[in-house]
């Protein structure tokens, strides 16, 4: 949402209607979390992708409407998805590399499913440790049967605090279909860039990170993918990497080489260049200005659970189950939910 991940709304709606794209923004889904990799994960750079098993399923147009109900057989989450092990090898090496305090997650939010064993997920919630910029880290992964095949969803966010107004860090990938993907990389601003372009080359330009979204758009597979959310997209940095990645029939290889490759290399270095530009900054900032930073991170927070979590978490875990999950994330985030 999530600026802190992508819209379970458009996820949900592309996978069960015909003719959507895979997901909403990464902004305002910051949803349900994996436990942060422990140190024994390999980092990034030596991932052996090479025997994840693709998700079996059609692709995500061919689906049905929401109405019908999900298949009836229990599931487990993949442990070995390619983009789920990238997802892993980022958390442990953001975690090694931000001071961050043990998670206090409650197991029944930790590790979770629905009661007709059709979804389950992880969620993992890490604060900074004390006189850091890091708030906290979210590190999520959901896995949902649908009549026609899967859903995987596996986010990192990382926000700072107001000590800093340097960029969060946000990281989703969605895969609907054995060949294809949303991804959605960026350090989301916390200032108006047409009003700060101090903000803007300080960050974005002389960081070079344009460098990365123009890697990833040039592969032949990728189009860009742009959320029906206004709100979402203004949002976004313009150096996000916003993106289907679609490999056609067959393609499940493919899609495969780009995610350990082209992708895990992209990944890891937007994450080096957050560590070294944004985890350990600090910001002299007007009283005022401070106020409004911290006025704007409050609104994308509260939208993300409000308009997302709230609205499609008990379409596939249940109002006991999602309950639990959106508490503990209103608690990371620090907000309250608007009376209806």
């Amino acid at each position: 949402p999530s600026r802190g991940a992508l819209q379970l709304h458009d996820i949900w709606t592309s996978l069960v209607s015909p003719g959507h794209s895979s997901v909403e923004s990464a902004m305002l889904r910051p949803a349900t979390c994996v436990s942060v990799a422990a140190p024994s994960l390999p980092t990034i750079s030596r991932l052996r992708c090479g025997t994840a098993p693709p998700l079996r399923g059609r692709r995500s147009s061919t689906t049905v409407r929401a109405c019908m109900p999900l298949v009836q057989q229990e599931v487990t989450l993949p442990s070995t998805l390619a983009h789920r092990e990238v997802a892993q090898a980022l958390a442990a090496e953001a975690a090694a590399a931000v001071p961050l305090l043990p998670s206090a997650v409650p197991a029944d939010v930790a590790d979770f499913r629905n009661s007709a064993g059709t979804a389950v997920g992880t969620l993992d919630l890490r604060r900074g440790a004390p006189a850091s910029s890091i708030d906290f880290m979210l590190h999520s992964s959901l896995h949902c049967k649908v009549p026609n095949g899967a859903i995987d969803i596996t986010s990192v966010l990382i926000f700072l605090n107001a000590l800093t107004d340097a960029p969060h860090f946000l990281m989703e990938f969605i895969q609907g279909s054995p060949t294809s993907m949303v991804v959605i990389l960026d350090l989301l601003p916390r200032k108006d860039l047409a009003l700060h372009p101090e903000y803007l080359h300080k960050y974005y330009e002389h960081t070079c990170l344009d460098k990365q979204r123009e890697k990833i758009e040039e592969l032949p597979q990728t189009r860009p993918y742009r959320s029906p959310s206004l709100f979402v997209r203004s949002a976004c940095s313009p150096t996000a990497v916003s993106v289907t990645i679609d490999c056609g029939q067959g393609g499940e290889g493919t899609l495969e080489e780009i995610v350990c490759g082209h992708l895990a290399s992209a990944v890891k270095e937007v994450l080096q260049i957050w560590l070294h530009s944004c985890a350990r900054d600090t910001s002299e900032m007007e009283e005022a200005e401070r106020e409004i930073m911290i006025k704007r991170d409050q609104a994308v927070r509260l939208k993300s659970i409000e308009v997302d979590l709230t609205a499609n978490l008990p379409r596939m875990f249940g109002p006991d189950v999602s309950g639990h999950i959106i508490a503990e994330i209103r608690k990371a985030f620090g907000v309250q939910l608007q009376e209806a």
